[in-house]
């Protein structure tokens, strides 16, 4: 009997032992440890990861984070105003005056012209509630209104790179677009224009002659917005070598030749930039309002609407006003010898009234066609002692040369000049032009 029970102890024993194994055996699962022996594998992870969103971070815009704004860029529209650009972002008009009183003394919000760019950072919600509006007035600054709570306005500028660059090309055509053609602008002509005026006449300029320059540009983020000084150039006309070596003795950079005499006169020979004389100086002409011979004690320079006119010389307003024959004019008492007079002009410019004191170069007005004028010009007339003369073929004093206690300075400059000329290569540039017919050489110096 014992013997029977110890029997079946073992049975039941090595029953439940088999139940147990089988049951093991069947929650097994050969696939499931291959899948994670797989996801052990370089190429699984990879695999994973690309699954994964990947996080990038929100831009931040004019030294503003947007992780939660929105951003919406515009180019202001004609007519448009601030209260207009704001409104359909949820901000109230009494919010856009209160703002506009903050920026008196920032920026005027009357300023804001059609076609600069904006931009609205608006919060991310049904209501689009805008938190900041940034304005670029030009391409250098930009304003910040902070809508929020406190409301601030604060004008911000970006950094403007100088650098230093020449340029070089060979006379094809006209001298303003052989410069364009080389890689210039017309900014550039016009400086070189007024620096040689007096020593050429660039009218009567021939293909063959030569040109380097040695001037600056103003860059913002990589762009070009502009050019500064033009140091220094050399003009080779029928095989002379004309030197413009730019020094500063103090009052500006002034051009002097190879001698230290000034390529200038105290006069501008021109009171427009690169313009086109349309009428001379002359006792006979055939007025085209009056339809009648009159004398023409001036010279007419055709130019279009709104062109800048320059004062030639420093001086001070001793007249700005309106009459019927002249329009608009400005006339100008340089000094006991000298006075000039403008007319035609569309509008004076700001702050040129009687009595203002002006000086070289200065835009006094811009060219229009009021008073006795069929179409757009300046009518420039020119006094020597009281009596007017033809302002193209009066002598003029020659401004002064380099002073004596800064010779020896200007002739260290002069050196470094004439050895960063010669080592421009006109060769280089001629070649080019023939190879692709147009001449270019425009490099950082």
């Amino acid at each position: 009997m014992l013997k029977r029970s110890k029997g079946l102890a073992i049975l039941i024993a090595l029953s439940l032992f088999i139940c147990i194994t089988a049951a093991q055996t069947l929650d097994f699962n050969p696939g499931r440890l291959f899948a994670q022996e797989q996801s052990d594998t370089p190429a699984a992870s990879a695999a994973a990861e690309s699954t994964e969103e990947k996080y990038v971070p929100a831009p931040v815009v004019y030294g503003i984070p947007t992780d939660s704004l929105e951003i919406v860029e515009g180019t202001v529209e004609r007519g448009e105003v601030l209260s207009q650009l704001l409104a359909q972002y949820n901000i109230d008009p009494t919010t856009v005056h209160n703002l506009a009183q903050k920026a008196k003394d920032v920026f005027n919000v009357r300023r804001i012209a059609s076609g600069r760019n904006y931009m609205i950072l608006h919060q991310r919600d049904s209501a689009q509630t805008a938190n900041y509006f940034i304005y670029e007035p030009n391409q250098v600054e930009y304003v910040i209104f902070d809508l929020r709570d406190s409301l601030a306005v604060t004008l911000e500028k970006r950094k403007v790179e100088v650098l230093e660059r020449t340029l070089a090309g060979e006379i094809r055509s006209s001298l303003f677009e052989s410069i364009v053609d080389a890689g210039g602008s017309p900014q550039l002509v016009n400086k070189f224009a007024d620096i040689y005026a007096w020593r050429l006449d660039l009218n009567r300029i021939q293909p063959g002659d030569n040109f380097k320059l040695i001037y600056d540009e103003k860059v913002v983020n990589g762009q070009t917005i502009g050019y500064g000084e033009l140091k220094s150039a050399v003009f080779e006309h029928e095989g002379e070598e004309i030197y413009a070596i730019g020094f500063d003795e103090g009052n500006g950079l002034s051009y002097y030749d190879e001698k230290g005499q000034s390529l200038k006169r105290a006069f501008l020979k021109e009171p427009l930039e690169y313009s086109r004389i349309s009428s001379r100086f002359s006792k006979r002409r055939f007025h085209p309002v009056q339809k009648r011979y009159k004398a023409h004690l001036g010279t007419d320079f055709a130019a279009p609407r709104g062109t800048p006119i320059r004062t030639v010389g420093d001086g001070v307003v001793v007249d700005a006003r309106y009459t019927r024959g002249n329009g608009y004019f400005v006339k100008v008492r340089h000094n006991k010898t000298y006075t000039t007079q403008y007319l035609h002009m569309s509008k004076f410019a700001k702050g040129i009234r009687k009595g203002a004191r002006v000086r070289m170069g200065q835009t006094i007005g811009y060219v229009g066609s009021t008073g006795l004028a069929t179409g757009p010009h300046l009518c420039y007339r020119f006094w020597k002692n009281g009596r007017q003369v033809d302002a193209l073929r009066v002598k003029l004093p020659a401004a002064n040369p380099v002073s004596r206690k800064n010779l020896d300075r200007f002739a260290t400059v002069k050196e470094e000049t004439v050895r960063r000329m010669q080592a421009i290569d006109i060769k280089s540039v001629k070649q080019e032009l023939l190879a692709t017919g147009k001449s270019k050489q425009a490099t950082d110096a």
